[in-house]
């Protein structure tokens, strides 16, 4: 959750999917595994959060987002760095891209999460890569 949602909203959104479990407990099926449903309820938490954010949430520019090299993101640590790439992905593109490669689900496994084809996940997965390498390019990241 705190690569979805940041780490100061990780535990108000954790605390919502878990009311969330509560509340629709009696809607889960068993056509699928019971994590991939939980997973689900997580990524729809996660991403209505996002979404409810977007909208009251803006942030002064304090440099030009196209330029690079500048002194300042020379400093800035790899982690850091990544961090903020990862925060200017898009929301959807980022939750399949955590469930792919910091939770190691399978392909199938997040079809079944984001309820998409499984030849989507790889599209959006590839994008999402794209995107991510893009934003750290942004960012000044030399590799």
């Amino acid at each position: 959750m705190v690569r979805t949602v940041g780490l100061q909203d990780a535990a108000d959104v954790t605390q919502q999917v878990f009311l969330q479990l509560f509340r629709k407990i009696d809607q889960f099926k068993s056509h699928s595994k019971f994590e991939t449903w939980l997973y689900r309820l997580a990524i729809n938490e996660g991403l209505q959060h996002l979404r409810k954010g977007r909208r009251w949430n803006f942030q002064h520019l304090t440099h030009e987002p196209m330029s690079q090299h500048k002194p300042e993101f020379e400093r800035i640590e790899h982690k850091e760095l990544l961090e903020a790439a990862l925060s200017r992905v898009e929301p959807e593109l980022l939750s399949i891209f955590v469930l792919r490669e910091v939770q190691g689900l399978s392909y199938r496994e997040i079809a079944e999460v984001m309820e998409i084809p499984e030849g989507t996940v790889g599209s959006r997965l590839n994008r999402a890569r794209r995107e991510l390498q893009q934003q750290l390019a942004d960012l000044g990241w030399e590799p």
